[in-house]
């Protein structure tokens, strides 16, 4: 605990600008509205650098985070119950991906994984808009499998990814 505690210390907010300048930000949202054409599925992007002590204290997990992300940025809030959340806590060079129940009965929590599995061995190599412009594409491709016939209607959740901190 007292490892990670330093490691969220040594990597402040304004470090989740580094790997991922305003260009970047721009081709990520991009690839999420990309990824959202043809169903009705809806996808929302958090990256956070870091937690706050407290939290690290605590015991709160990436996991625990993206839980109170999903629910502070609305993806919940959508007509079918279908946004999924994509959340990245960099110092921790983890993803988790917090789906809606509409979508959760259809896609299996591996399939969620292997997503994260690959965007965290992207993380780890440096290359951060590469993963995040692949789990779009990824989550995107599982959406229009769930929901083939699914017309697109107003986007209701933000294609720009959140930054938090």
């Amino acid at each position: 605990m007292i490892a990670r505690l330093f490691q969220h210390l040594l990597f402040p907010d304004w470090w989740r600008r580094r790997p991922l300048p305003e260009a970047a930000l721009r081709r990520v949202q991009a690839a999420v509205a990309a990824a959202e054409l043809g169903h009705g599925g809806e996808i929302r992007i958090a990256v956070e650098a870091s937690l706050d002590p407290v939290s690290l204290l605590r015991g709160v997990t990436a996991r625990d985070r993206a839980v109170e992300v999903f629910s502070r940025l609305r993806v919940w809030d959508t007509e079918a119950n279908n946004g999924v959340l994509l959340y990245v806590l960099l110092a921790d060079r983890d993803v988790e991906i917090v789906a809606d129940r509409g979508i959760a009965r259809a896609v299996s929590q591996a399939e969620w994984e292997a997503i994260c599995q690959a965007m965290e061995a992207l993380f780890r190599a440096g290359r951060h808009e590469q993963a995040l412009l692949s789990g779009a594409r990824a989550i995107g491709e599982l959406l229009a499998r769930c929901y083939p016939d699914g017309e697109k209607t107003a986007n209701q959740l933000p294609d720009r990814p959140a930054m938090l901190g």
